[in-house]
């Protein structure tokens, strides 16, 4: 997949890098400065595990092919959190170097543009410090969450969802657990007390969409629209008891591609994780959720269905369609904030409206706080999950709101439409969504548009001239959306006026 970089000043261009004096690089995004590399697109990743237990470090073979889009004295990847032990570029040793979080590469011999290359890279994955993301250790094993800037350090990659490429993944681990992927299984071979599992992925995907699971774990199957395969992964001894939300997929499948087209990938379910991470997360193909918002009975059921919808939603807004920079998360989780909450208008549960209207009353103290949805400001350093504000959430779900407001249902349901399916496996921009709204209107949608992204202050609410700004207290140290009693903050909007449990 042909990747779409940023802007590059002159000290980080292609090639600059001297051997003798490594330094990490990165594509100019806003956000994380220095995530990604340029000079290069992967097309590939083939990536293989050997897992002991928990407290070691994993033993892992990173295989990436790519092809130099600038000729390439260096290659640089985003790597942390491991010992390397060796590189190869196209079968020959590599010299190697670490500068900050980049794994600077030597090769032997420059690459000139428009080769392709294969890096092979031994080394290992420590699930020790998973408070920065990454591996998040469970209850009897391990599982991921790379969101936003934590995939490095599972593995070695170029960490920037503008750089999507195919997956293979390959673990051996010890055959009393089970092992699943994102995509779909391949070979499963056991040799002597150990099991190696592989799973591909048929599209492309961000390194920060990556899901392995490794521990004691049942996997129910089930068959969602059209015949397609889901597959569950849940703690083994918890199967009974979760069986009800499982149950619920298939038709949570058929309600979102009646809104946005047909599911885009090739398999689906919910990875259920005895962890405590504070968040629910759109790996592809396989969302990852806490246990313990199935379990601990302070939700109402049909909140916790609409969260199920937000990770299913993302899987068109965010993984199949992907942000082409950080600063475009509006359309990720604006989006997945939309159908979870239209879910719950629509099931009679809580009102879109109401909601919306409680949002346009805290939008001026959101944007004062965090920025505009499409140019939010970034984190505290030391804390990447900080992007994830409520301005990005029902602060951008507001935007869509304005939009369906402005141009009506019909026109907004076929630019939905056509948005996912003209950019699948693909990323794109806020710009482009901007120019596709106007295609889709019939009319020039910028003016209107550019306020509601970018504007310090909300505009006027079409079709509802009454609302006003209510909110006037700082949101300064409160819990990020979806906070739920007790628990640390949570990426989800609770439904205005809902209390837990």
């Amino acid at each position: 997949m042909a990747a779409v970089f940023l802007a590059v000043g002159p000290s980080s261009a292609a090639g600059s890098v001297s051997p003798a004096h490594p330094s990490p690089l990165g594509i100019g995004d806003p956000l994380f400065p220095q995530l990604g590399n340029p000079g290069y697109d992967v097309t590939a990743y083939d990536i293989a595990f050997a897992y002991h237990r928990q407290d070691r470090p994993l033993d892992a073979v990173t295989t990436i092919d790519a092809r130099a889009t600038a000729p390439l004295r260096t290659v640089n990847l985003d790597f942390a959190q491991g010992t390397v032990d060796s590189v190869r570029v196209d079968g020959a040793r590599a010299r190697f170097a670490t500068a900050g979080e980049d794994l600077v590469i030597t090769p032997s011999a420059p690459l000139p543009k428009g080769a392709a290359f294969r890096v092979t890279v031994h080394h290992t994955s420590d699930p020790q410090s998973g408070t920065d993301g990454g591996w998040v250790r469970t209850s009897d094993g391990l599982a991921m969450a790379n969101q936003a800037n934590a995939a490095h350090r599972v593995f070695p990659c170029n960490d920037h969802p503008a750089d999507k490429a195919r997956f293979t993944f390959r673990i051996t681990a010890p055959e009393s657990l089970t092992v699943v992927a994102g995509g779909v299984p391949g070979q499963r071979v056991r040799k002597g007390s150990r099991t190696t599992w592989t799973y591909r992925l048929a599209h492309p995907m961000a390194t920060e969409l990556a899901q392995i699971s490794i521990g004691r774990s049942a996997v129910p199957r089930r068959t969602g629209p059209h015949g397609l395969p889901v597959r569950d992964v849940v703690p083994a001894a918890d199967r009974a008891r979760l069986e009800k939300w499982l149950a619920r997929t298939p038709g949570q499948l058929a309600w979102m591609e009646k809104k946005a087209g047909r599911y885009p990938f090739e398999t689906y379910g919910v990875l259920i994780a005895h962890a405590t991470t504070g968040f629910e997360l759109e790996t592809q193909t396989l969302s990852l959720f806490e246990r313990d918002l199935f379990t601990s009975g302070q939700l109402p059921r049909w909140y916790i269905e609409s969260i199920m919808v937000h990770e299913l939603a993302h899987q068109w807004f965010g993984d199949s369609v992907s942000p082409h920079r950080w600063s475009d998360l509006w359309l990720n989780e604006g989006h997945a904030t939309w159908y979870e909450a239209l879910y719950a208008d629509e099931h009679g549960k809580a009102s879109l409206e109401r909601r919306m209207r409680k949002a346009y009353g805290q939008s001026d103290a959101w944007r004062a706080e965090g920025g505009p949805p499409a140019a939010p400001e970034a984190a505290d350093p030391g804390q990447p999950i900080g992007i994830f504000r409520p301005v990005v959430y029902d602060g951008s779900a507001l935007v869509l709101y304005a939009l369906r407001q402005r141009i009506g249902r019909a026109a907004f349901e076929r630019l939905e439409r056509q948005w996912v399916l003209r950019h699948r496996d693909g990323v794109a921009s806020t710009a482009d969504f901007v120019r596709l709204a106007s295609t889709v209107a019939g009319r020039d949608l910028s003016g209107f548009l550019h306020p509601w992204l970018y504007g310090r202050k909300t505009p006027p609410m079409p079709g509802h001239p009454g609302w006003k700004q209510t909110e006037k207290e700082t949101t300064k140290g409160a819990a990020l959306p979806g906070a739920r009693a007790g628990r640390h903050a949570e990426r989800h909007a609770v439904p205005w006026a809902v209390k837990p449990g």
